[in-house]
């Protein structure tokens, strides 16, 4: 049996083959590159694995700095040492072959086809294996399920990294005697190979079909499941789902010890409970109530086959609204930055000259309840062109018909006018020397935006990382190598300033804005930020949720559980604060009746905090004088 895993080099994985009468596990592979999802040829000779052994760098358009995608090969190895390559080089000459009964030729497929007949045992030479592996001719990529059939290899092809929008994988062959790679079909990711080789189960859009393992095949015909049918006894079912997910946790939770619990008792008691059970949420209940005993962030669980009412969307016409003579008046339309350009009210569409103050008086040729939100009458009609009777004045017959398109949500157009709220209120508060960055997560949407305002604000002398409410994601080291940029030169131009480099850097004065919404990902961004030395912690101590989570099997009614996998600790040996958080180095508490009136406190104090960090903080030297190097 091949299989692979990771090394202690966590970067890298190789390739073991554990013989199953020996009861041993042989390294095959050094781990020098990542090796990984091994097949073996069906006549025992050869074994197929994908490699990142391909290094085309794509720079970024922000900075100097790169990455390495689409870097998996599909490589070869023969098991023993007297099997010719794959890929031998072809002789250019014509052959002349013989005419007459009982060639050469045909004496040599005779004996072939005997040795294949006799099964002999697989044999395996481990020793120098590596060195002789080889790269088949197949461009690099991102590549997944292997699997080695007559002459062919199967694999799933995946969009590259850097693909347009909506690429989707497709199932392609590698063909041994003409060393060329073929598609079988494209929008698949999922498939079974038949035990003959010579059929593929696949799926695409949600349907099952069998086509022979070749180019250009099309479904015609799918496999009937829709008239498929399975009893199911619930509480059976529940109590399968409720086992599950304690052995889950039993056996992947990180710490062994179950942090203290008796788990084995916590199955009998809240195992129990499930007799009593009456519907799917019941059970959902149970078992949140079941991990909640460990006492670790991130137990979450949901899903399943429960019934969920039919919903409808709501338009939403970016816009505040006050009644007034019984009528809905324009009191703001809401705006972002003026770079802001992602998403925009409805009524700020050019040359539609809505203005604030005006009145909304129908919508569609019907007129506006102002007994119900205006929502109400916008039911059903996000993303789709509506008609709006908009007017100066509360007189139906005084007003102009234009059409727009409402929002299926506002509030991505009412984040981005509170960070410009706040931008605008640290610019004016120091004479423009500061800048002001949210970070809403530390998944992509919170990296993206790290990203989109540093780079417009890395100039300032100082800046404000805002990173309250931040829901967590990823673990933000990259964020912090972002932020912790030191100058290594400047260079002198002839023409323009002078560069200072890293080219994309701040090394100003720095402070950080933390509450207790902040978590996850979120407790992680204002911990390194401290241990980096980069500024303050100003607000209240975070949620305090680092017990992380990688994923975990479905349940059988495609429920969902997670299990933490792996704590943080620091390198002075002490675990993260679990359940308390990282405290403010300066603390800050929210004065909510301030801040309904427009004044933030915590903001206020990161001002004051920054300019004085300021006068103590880095400044470009001055270019030395020319030299005479003559």
């Amino acid at each position: 049996m091949a299989y692979s895993r990771g090394l202690d080099n966590r970067a890298r994985s190789a390739l073991f083959i554990y013989d199953l009468n020996a009861n041993k596990s042989t390294q095959v592979t050094s781990g020098y590159y990542a090796d990984a999802q091994p097949a073996f040829s069906t006549d025992g000779k050869y074994l197929f694995f994908t490699t990142s052994r391909t290094f085309n760098p794509v720079y970024s358009d922000m900075d100097n700095t790169f990455v390495y995608p689409n870097s998996t090969n599909i490589a070869v190895t023969t098991l023993t040492k007297d099997t010719s390559s794959l890929m031998p080089v072809k002789n250019d000459a014509s052959e002349v072959k013989e005419d007459q009964e009982g060639s050469k030729e045909d004496d040599k497929d005779q004996k072939n086809k005997k040795d294949d007949d006799k099964g002999s045992k697989t044999t395996i030479e481990f020793d120098s294996m590596e060195s002789r592996v080889e790269l088949l001719d197949v461009p690099p990529g991102n590549y997944s399920s292997l699997n080695a059939t007559n002459g062919k290899l199967v694999f799933v092809k995946f969009p590259n990294s850097g693909a347009e929008p909506g690429s989707s994988a497709a199932l392609h062959y590698y063909d041994f005697k003409k060393q060329e790679v073929k598609m079988i079909m494209d929008g698949v990711s999922n498939y079974d190979l038949s035990a003959n080789g010579e059929k593929l189960l696949v799926m695409k859009k949600g349907q099952l079909a069998v086509v022979s393992a070749e180019e250009k095949q099309k479904i015609d015909k799918t496999v009937p499941i829709k008239d498929m049918s399975m009893s199911v006894v619930p509480k059976e079912e529940w109590k399968q789902i409720f086992s599950d997910v304690w052995r889950f946790e039993r056996d992947f939770f990180y710490d062994p010890n179950m942090h203290g619990v008796d788990w084995d008792l916590m199955k009998e008691r809240y195992g129990t409970l499930v007799e009593q059970a009456s519907t799917r949420t019941d059970v959902n209940i149970i078992i949140g109530d079941l991990i909640a005993e460990l006492n670790a962030s991130h137990t979450y669980n949901g899903g399943g086959s429960t019934e969920r009412s039919r919903r409808m969307n709501v338009g939403y016409l970016g816009a505040n609204f006050t009644v007034e003579k019984g009528a809905f008046r324009i009191s703001r339309i809401l705006t972002g930055a003026d770079w802001d350009a992602e998403v925009k009210s409805p009524l700020a569409k050019p040359g539609l000259n809505i203005a604030e103050g005006d009145y909304i008086l129908a919508i569609n040729g019907t007129p506006v309840d102002t007994e119900q939100p205006i929502s109400a009458a916008l039911q059903g009609m996000a993303d789709q062109a509506v008609q709006l009777s908009v007017s100066k004045t509360t007189n139906l017959k005084d007003a102009k018909q234009v059409v727009v398109k409402p929002l299926s949500s506002e509030a991505r157009l009412r984040h981005l006018g509170w960070i410009e709220n706040n931008r605008k209120r640290v610019d004016e508060a120091t004479n423009g020397r500061v800048g002001y960055i949210y970070v809403r997560s530390t998944g992509i949407d919170g990296q993206n935006e790290l990203i989109r305002q540093f780079y417009a604000q890395m100039d300032k002398e100082g800046l404000i990382i805002d990173e309250r409410f931040n829901s967590g994601g990823q673990i933000p080291d990259r964020f912090i190598e972002l932020l912790d940029r030191e100058p290594l030169a400047f260079w002198a131009v002839r023409d323009g300033n002078d560069w200072a480099w890293p080219p994309a850097g701040n090394f100003g004065a720095k402070v950080m804005l933390i509450n207790g919404f902040s978590g996850s990902g979120g407790d992680a961004f204002p911990d390194y930020f401290r241990k980096r030395d980069l500024g303050p912690l100003i607000g209240t101590r975070t949620w305090g949720g680092l017990i992380g989570i990688s994923g975990t099997p479905a349940l059988i009614d495609n429920g969902n559980v997670t299990v933490p996998t792996f704590r943080m600790y620091d390198p002075s040996g002490e675990w993260f604060k679990e359940g308390h958080g990282v405290d403010p180095d300066i603390k800050v508490v929210e004065d909510f009746e301030s801040l309904a009136k427009g004044r933030d406190a915590q903001l206020e104090a990161g001002i004051e905090e920054v300019l004085k960090r300021m006068k103590n903080s880095f400044k470009p030297p001055q270019r030395p004088p020319y030299e005479n190097r003559n």
